[in-house]
């Protein structure tokens, strides 16, 4: 396949503050970019070269961004798999819409995993609640709608079959998945990146810590065995290669006592977990997008120094603006704000890297800047 080289525009769907890093990153690198997004302030489309606001939908807008763009990528995971088709016809689209569509749908995604031998909860798919007893064994279990769900949304625990019903009933009764509960002994994520020739490069496993299912800090490397860590990367590459996946994707997984891996879900898109790769590793996961996306080489994914980064939600902004004092005087620290203008609690507004010498050192350094963070 013939690379796509500097100089060329490239299209992203997408305009968050995913679609903001890419677009950053190929100026960096002499691209141009039109994001297309309905968000007429989107943080991406405001430094995109061109924008187009529109709805992923829209047939018009499709048709411009497929025509004018080399190469066209995602930020976003829910984008249709059929605006993705239609996309390919008029230019190179990464992630491909097979993927995609595997990915977006926890009911399809969970059917290929276990298909496939990949580990995964025990689960039911729920479409209807009629007090079957074949679903007890998944109490206590998790509801989770089987599309749109992120962050923490779309997610109820449930505990018996009353209040499966009652969860039910409040996702307005959409096709769910009921996963069992499980014994958690960490979280951790693994990003990797596959060219269109099917060479593929992992990024370090990193360690991530939820609150309100919401990625709170995300440690890299992770804190776990080599075995643990090889097992992890291994079963990660093996998926991508089974789903023919081009581009980065992201496995989350469980680890259960006596270290057994459970996959979580997969993210086909740069993931939040990912970001400590801008200031941390020798490519950044955005980079390594576009240099998939555009059939270059990959990059160098070695960690250069443990990182820790850490979230920065709205809640912070409640009272007035942050004081970035103690972030900004941190020499190894670095401050990434996303340019939204409501802070709204929950809302990822930004996040900050902390690197050490150890990731002992990057944690406590990036624990002290939170506590002056939150107490002003």
């Amino acid at each position: 396949m013939k690379p796509i080289l500097p100089g060329a525009m490239l299209g992203l769907l997408g305009g968050g503050q995913l679609g903001r890093m890419f677009t950053m990153t190929a100026h960096q690198m002499g691209y141009q970019v039109t994001v297309l997004d309905s968000d007429a302030d989107s943080p991406a489309g405001r430094i995109a070269d061109q924008f187009i606001c529109a709805d992923y939908a829209d047939q018009s807008a499709l048709q411009q961004i497929g025509e004018q763009c080399a190469a066209v990528t995602t930020e976003f995971e829910n984008i249709p798999a059929d605006v993705l088709s239609t996309l390919a016809s008029l230019s190179r689209v990464s992630p491909g819409a097979r993927s995609v569509a595997i990915a977006q749908n926890r009911i399809a995604e969970k059917h290929f995993l276990k298909t496939h031998g990949f580990p995964v909860a025990p689960f039911a798919v729920i479409e209807q609640v009629d007090g079957e007893d074949d679903i007890k064994h998944l109490f206590p279990g998790i509801l989770k709608v089987s599309q749109f769900g992120y962050d923490g949304k779309g997610q109820r625990p449930v505990n018996d079959e009353a209040e499966l019903q009652a969860a039910f009933i409040e996702m307005r009764s959409v096709p769910c998945i009921l996963e069992k509960k499980l014994p958690l002994k960490s979280e951790i994520s693994v990003v990797l990146a596959r060219g269109y020739d099917g060479a593929t490069v992992s990024f370090p496993v990193v360690e991530n810590q939820h609150v309100g299912g919401i990625l709170d800090i995300s440690i890299a490397p992770a804190r776990i065995s080599n075995r643990v860590a090889e097992q992890a990367s291994a079963a990660a590459k093996n998926l991508v290669q089974i789903l023919e996946y081009q581009g980065v994707l992201c496995v989350e997984f469980f680890v259960l006592e006596g270290d057994q891996l459970v996959i979580n879900e997969i993210a086909p898109r740069p993931h939040n977990s990912g970001h400590y790769t801008i200031d941390a590793c020798i490519t950044s996961q955005f980079e390594q997008q576009l240099r998939a996306l555009c059939g270059l080489p990959l990059g160098n994914a070695a960690l250069h120094h443990p990182a820790v980064m850490v979230n920065l939600l709205g809640d912070l902004w409640q009272k007035s603006e942050p004081d970035w004092t103690q972030v900004l005087e941190e020499p190894l620290a670095k401050l990434h704000l996303y340019g939204k203008k409501e802070a709204r609690p929950g809302r990822k507004m930004g996040h900050f890297s902390v690197l050490g010498a150890t990731v002992d050192e990057a944690l406590a350094s990036a624990n002290q800047i939170r506590q002056h963070l939150e107490s002003n």
